[in-house]
């Protein structure tokens, strides 16, 4: 287990842990909560040994593998599927050796090994993990060159995900994954066989992938079992329970005190006096627990437009080449709440940036009302922000005529406060820089506001405020999250973007989120459908090939392996009476070998047989 005994660590003179201490016990799930700021990040570096600790120790298992996501990966001419199965080091390490071992003992303890590892089935499991992130067989193909930063953020999770070290510590993981890529990590935690630390913002996650919460508040560490909802209502509960102690004890303070106020300069009353001020001075202070601040999000309220605010007509849209998205009959009114959902790739943002006036309909009709203002916010517009600019710069730009308090106020709306607002944005959190990017974009009052991603980098209170804000706003939604719980909470409408077209989504999202789980349509496919899924592509029938070709080339490795370990067998000294033991030895990796050769056999019958079905 990870023990965490007394720690103490401070940054720049600020001290983030004073005497704290926990204990995970091992194949547990936790979530690592806190405000932003408290040290969550912190106590990762310190329980991986990047940060030596002032005061304390954290003890891990002996040889117990930490593992996490530190960076994206490099670009690189490696493909993705070779990207991740180098993430597992021992069976990297362990098939180098095998191409070059030549000493049958040392061949079959790596072979054996190798088995134990589960090696042959890894090409099967790390691309199991790709697509349950987003990519598809034939991206893994790809080089990882070919993607952006974000996405090479998922290929670095895919690793570590393969790798399964024995602690896995992951923070906010789901910042770079859409709503399908962070159900399945739910999925995949909740069957994750050792122990998992997430530090994460995502209500669903904590309430769904893990068993209990690690809390980081005024520099301790407390452990609640269950999930994030049954702590917070915990939490609460505790923080009454506290108030009302610390109001009743200051009311007993305050009695005491006017005693002897009252009666120290009489004779009389003078030992009673006395015996109260010891009473005062014997009685521990309870403190009530501090308030949490109360975040908001200030939206400015637009005039009522005419309905509908936008209509489309048999419109198209793309970027130059084929449409994405065809057809699009839809009508959108200012009171409505829209979640957009579909897997990745199939064009839920092209439908937002066709919304925002980015881009232009390749056919059909558009109509949009005269007045209509649109507010657009995308993850891509917080790395935009100007880095050596003030919060406040920014608005000033944006609005040169008006007063810095009218300014400040609109900062402070948004929870940019007057420190925030005169520090230059390269130094701004992550949730800071989202909540100015915010700002922006509902300066002007929109009438209609599209969010793609909005909660990236927001803490759990700002996501409430998020959602309050949105529903007391008086202009029309469309909404692109991996939150299910703002989902569930805001959009009273759901637009699947599927196959080229957007059709309204009858089911609720717990419905689309067990589809999405099973990997399953919901829908039965038509008996064309069916025909269709028969005949496998030509890149399919190409990976199959691959494959087969794969369990040929292990068979003669392990045919290599069993011919030299049958020659070793064959030799008359070895059954000599003094070397019976090494015999043993060797009929044990013998039968280690075979019992290899029979999993290749079945494992080539089962590629030749899909090969031949597909062909």
């Amino acid at each position: 287990m990870l023990r965490i005994e007394d720690i103490t660590y401070n940054v720049e003179g600020r001290p983030l842990f004073e005497g704290a201490s926990a204990t995970i016990p091992t194949g547990h799930k936790v979530g690592l909560v806190g405000r932003n700021g408290a040290g969550k990040t912190t106590l990762f570096r310190l329980i991986r040994g990047e940060l030596a600790l002032e005061g304390g120790t954290i003890t891990l298992p002996n040889r117990a593998r930490i593992g996490g996501v530190a960076q994206e990966v490099p670009s690189s001419s490696t493909s993705l599927i070779d990207t991740v199965l180098q993430a597992d080091e021992e069976r990297t390490a362990l098939l180098a050796e095998a191409d070059t071992a030549h000493d049958p003992h040392r061949i079959a303890e790596i072979q054996a090994r190798l088995a134990d590892i589960d090696a042959w089935s890894a090409e099967g499991r790390a691309a199991s993990i790709l697509k349950g992130l987003g990519f598809d067989a034939e991206a893994q193909k790809r080089p990882c060159s070919d993607f952006s930063g974000g996405w090479r953020m998922r290929v670095a999770l895919a690793g570590v995900l393969f790798a399964q070290p024995d602690y896995l510590l992951l923070d906010e993981p789901t910042n770079y994954l859409d709503l399908e890529g962070a159900l399945w990590l739910e999925s995949y935690l909740q069957k994750y066989p050792h122990t998992v630390l997430i530090i994460s913002h995502d209500r669903g996650l904590l309430n769904r992938a893990v068993t209990g919460i690690l809390h980081l508040d005024q520099k301790k560490l407390t452990y609640w079992s269950g999930p994030y909802d049954q702590f917070a209502r915990q939490v609460a509960e505790r923080r009454a329970v506290l108030q009302a102690e610390a109001k009743k004890q200051e009311a007993r303070r305050a009695h005491l005190q006017s005693f002897v106020d009252r009666f120290k300069a009489k004779a009389s009353k003078a030992v009673q006096a006395q015996s109260r001020v010891k009473m005062l001075e014997k009685m521990e202070t309870i403190t009530a627990p501090e308030d949490a601040k109360k975040v908001v999000f200030t939206f400015p309220a637009p005039e009522e437009l005419s309905p509908p605010i936008i209509n489309m007509e048999s419109a198209a849209v793309g970027y130059g080449g084929p449409a994405i998205l065809k057809n699009l009959s839809l009508r959108i009114d200012q009171d409505d709440r829209i979640a957009l959902l579909g897997r990745n790739g199939e064009g839920k943002s092209t439908l937002s940036k066709l919304l925002a006036g980015k881009l232009e309909a390749m056919a059909g009709k558009i109509t949009r009302s005269s007045k209509l203002r649109i507010g657009y916010f995308a993850q891509h517009q917080v790395d935009e922000l100007y880095i050596d600019e003030t919060p406040l710069q920014h608005l000033q730009r944006q609005r040169p005529a008006e007063g810095q308090p009218r300014l400040r106020a609109r900062l402070a709306g948004f929870g940019l406060m007057a420190d925030q607002a005169e520090t230059v944005v390269g130094r701004l959190s992550g949730g800071q820089k989202a909540r100015l990017s915010l700002l922006l974009a509902t300066l002007d009052a929109p009438h209609l506001l599209i969010l793609d991603e909005p909660t990236n980098h927001l803490d759990i209170e700002s996501r409430e405020a998020l959602v309050e804000a949105l529903t007391e706003y008086s202009g029309a939604v469309i909404l692109v999250s991996h939150d299910m719980h703002l989902l569930s909470l805001v959009a009273d409408r759901l637009w699947l973007v599927k196959g080229g077209a957007v059709t309204p989504y009858t089911e609720d999202l717990e419905a689309y989120r067990k589809m999405l789980l099973a990997g399953d349509e919901v829908e039965k496919p038509t008996p064309k459908a069916v025909e269709k899924v028969k005949k496998a592509s030509r890149d399919e029938v190409l990976a199959l090939k691959a494959e087969v070709r794969k369990c040929e080339e292990r068979l003669s490795k392990l045919n290599e392996m069993r011919d030299k370990l049958a020659k070793k067998l064959a030799d008359p000294e070895l059954y000599e009476a003094a070397r019976i033991g090494e015999l043993e030895t060797w009929n044990k990796k013998y039968a280690e070998v075979m019992g290899a050769l029979d999993r290749a056999e079945a494992m080539w019958l089962a590629a030749q047989e899909k090969l031949e079905t597909a062909a």
